[in-house]
């Protein structure tokens, strides 16, 4: 009894002296995504790992919907200091980092299969986050926003020149707005949600994104016309700044690549279950389009290599952009993986 007496009386002078238990080091983790998609739960996944792995030494807040900021505020934040990470896509980074550009290139990637690949490829992400270091910025794994997809109000789309003079919202990026011009369209940057109302008043006739995004935010009811082009892949860059980095011990620097790892896995399970069910719908999305009658396109082998064709000079431009020795690294990877 008095030994029990005796130990926690020094406990207790040891936690006074101390300041008591040692708090978990908390750590900020901004994104635009709602809190259903599989970017969130990505990330979600990321802060249990971390916790988990650290024994709660470090606690990982997310900040989901740009509470924190647009995505350009989000990368200015990472950059100095002010927050220590943040998932942008790589439509935004590319004007801090121009190779991220690459991941943007419309209709490089076959399939899914080989852009996983390529992704996942540590010699590919050596190289291509080794990119992000001049800039303050220091790059650990990704998260998804899915392959895109055109929807519209005025007629279907097989091929390039069916764009031709369709008013198609694009987000504010150069490789965005050069891909649909170069296809005959009139590329209209706009803020996300303004699209809506935009495509309801007639402002414009189409937009792009993933054809769930499309849905689930009602796009489909004004644009009943869609084309399954999966055109581009948008990734997301988890990226943190580099003077929080060093802050972590070699040990955590490992954690927190483990955790992008888990991020990423997650995030692409929750994709893939969105065709077998959509969030908030009991229905799959082949399901949904044909409920809802909208006319529906999936771009067959020739097709797509046609609209391939037409973005030659597109990848050309970007080639000097991004720079010849990444982007010819880059294109053998998709050409080796591919296969």
């Amino acid at each position: 009894m008095k030994k029990t007496l005796l130990f926690t009386m020094t406990l207790l002078l040891v936690l006074s002296l101390t300041g008591g238990p040692a708090r978990a080091r908390e750590v900020r983790f901004g994104h635009i995504a709602p809190v259903f998609h599989g970017q969130h739960l990505g990330t979600v996944a990321f802060a249990d790992y971390v916790t988990q792995k650290t024994n709660g030494a470090i606690k990982i807040n997310i900040f989901p919907m740009g509470q924190l900021g647009p995505e350009m505020s989000l990368a200015e934040q990472v950059q100095t200091g002010t927050l220590e990470m943040a998932s942008v896509t790589t439509a935004v980074l590319q004007n801090f980092v121009p190779q991220a550009a690459l991941l943007d290139l419309p209709f490089v990637f076959p399939n899914r299969e080989t852009a996983y690949a390529v992704l996942d490829d540590p010699e590919f992400q050596d190289r291509f986050f080794a990119t992000f270091e001049s800039k303050g910025l220091v790059a650990i794994g990704y998260t998804e926003n899915e392959f895109r997809d055109i929807t519209n109000s005025k007629r279907p789309i097989h091929k390039p020149a069916d764009l031709k003079g369709l008013k198609i919202r694009v987000m504010k990026s150069p490789v965005y707005l050069d891909t649909f011009n170069q296809l005959g369209a009139s590329a209209v940057p706009m803020a996300f949600p303004e699209i809506y109302n935009a495509l309801q008043q007639g402002v414009i006739d189409g937009q792009e994104n993933p054809i769930y995004t499309s849905i689930l935010m009602k796009f489909t009811e004004v644009n009943k016309h869609v084309t399954l082009t999966k055109h581009i892949l948008t990734e997301c860059i988890i990226i943190l700044n580099a003077d929080f980095w060093k802050s972590l011990t070699p040990g955590e620097q490992k954690i927190f690549r483990e955790a992008a790892s888990a991020c990423i896995k997650q995030n692409r399970e929750v994709t893939a279950s969105h065709f077998r069910k959509l969030p908030k719908l009991d229905l799959s999305i082949e399901e949904f389009l044909q409920k809802n009658n909208i006319q529906t396109i999936s771009l067959s082998e020739a097709e797509r290599a046609e609209f391939s064709q037409a973005m030659h000079p597109i990848w050309t431009k970007y080639k000097k952009f991004c720079g010849p020795d990444i982007y010819d690294f880059f294109m053998n990877k998709i050409k080796a993986k591919s296969k």
